[in-house]
This record gives structure tokens, sequence and C-alpha cells, in this order.
């Protein structure tokens, strides 16, 4: 297997964080789909990333999609559970914490257009969006040493992924004062091996 995307991609970060918890071994190739010469449409119609491309035939796109066939791959490290209900709780906090992430990639593309075409309206709206999440998620967690129940889960890497993404996009967002509870979260989370190694960079 490998894993096409790029080191700035959140979506892609969330990839690479299930892969390296649930120890399966993938490579990483990087590329953006952005670039003249991207062959990311070779993999995804769509042309986005991340991309798990599993044999010559089969490529898996959508970081959710992803991430739940590599949850079924190994047992190690079960991150999403198998009953109805619990299964649900945890694709509800990957919903809020991609969520603020779509509003976040969102602003960052609106702002790299010439200054006179951007929308500073739509701006503020997903700027909206993105601290109704984060106060959510702070209520959420609460005092909870885990985002579900009592162990580490999809849950959390999406929310650790999409807390990353501001820290490295939007270090104007004073979510880590504003929260504290979150705040201890993310650093919590960021000393895992798997959060370590993919740390988002240009």
């Amino acid at each position: 297997m490998k894993l096409i995307g790029t080191p700035a991609s959140p979506y892609t970060r969330k990839v690479r964080v299930v892969l390296a918890e649930k120890r399966i071994d993938c490579d990483f190739e990087i590329h953006q789909p952005s670039a003249p010469d991207s062959r990311v449409t070779d993999w995804n119609p769509l042309g986005k990333v991340p991309v798990l491309v599993v044999d010559e035939e089969t490529t898996i796109f959508d970081s959710r999609v992803i991430v739940e066939y590599l949850d079924g791959v190994s047992p190690v490290s079960r991150l999403i559970p198998e009953p109805s209900r619990q299964r649900i709780l945890v694709r509800r906090w990957e919903a809020l914490s991609d969520g603020i992430l779509d509003a976040a990639v969102g602003i960052v593309n609106e702002r790299r257009r010439p200054a006179g075409e951007q929308s500073s309206d739509w701006i503020v709206r997903q700027l909206g969006k993105i601290d109704r999440a984060i106060v959510e998620a702070a209520s959420q967690l609460g005092d909870r040493a885990w985002c579900y129940e009592e162990g580490f889960s999809l849950a959390d890497v999406a929310l650790g992924c999409a807390l990353g993404y501001l820290e490295f996009r939007f270090p104007e967002i004073p979510w880590r004062t504003a929260h504290p509870n979150l705040n201890r979260h993310m650093d919590k989370l960021a000393k895992r091996a798997s959060f370590e190694a993919s740390v988002p960079k240009v």
C-alpha cells in the first residue's frame, strides 16, 4: 500500500496517524494536487488527497473512508467501536473535527485568491463555524481524559489533527487559552509518536 498526500494536509495527517497507531506499513508519497504536473487525478478523479492506493486496481479516497478501511485491516488498537451507538458517537467527533478542517482549509484557499476577489463575509462565516465547533469540542470533552469513554480512539485522532491544523495555519485563534481542557488534551496527543511524526509543514 501507499498513501498519496501532502505534509501540510490535515486530512492526510489523520490517515498517517491512524496508520502509525495501527502499526500498518505504508509508503508515503508526496503529491501536490495543485501542481501543474500533478498525478493525483490518476488515483482520485476528484483530484484531492489523501488517497490510499491498495493495489494496482484499488484506490480509496476521502480520509473518513480510508481510516474506516484501515481500522478493519488490523485488529491492533481498534479506533472505531463496533456497537452502533458507540460507533456513531466516535464518528460524530470526527464529523465535528472535520468540519473545523473544512472551514479552515476553505479560508486558507480563499486567502490565496487575489485580494480583490476574496469574500470577507464568507471568511467571517467560516471563522464562526470554527469558533462554535471549538466551543462544542471543549464542552463535550469536559474533564475526561479522552474524547470518548476511557481510551484513545478515532475521536482523539480527528480532534488532534483539527487543533494541530489551527495551530499551524491560524495561530491567532486563541483556543488554547480559551479552553484549557483542549490545551491539555492537545499537549498529551502531541507526545504520541504518531502525532510527532506527522506535524504539518509546508
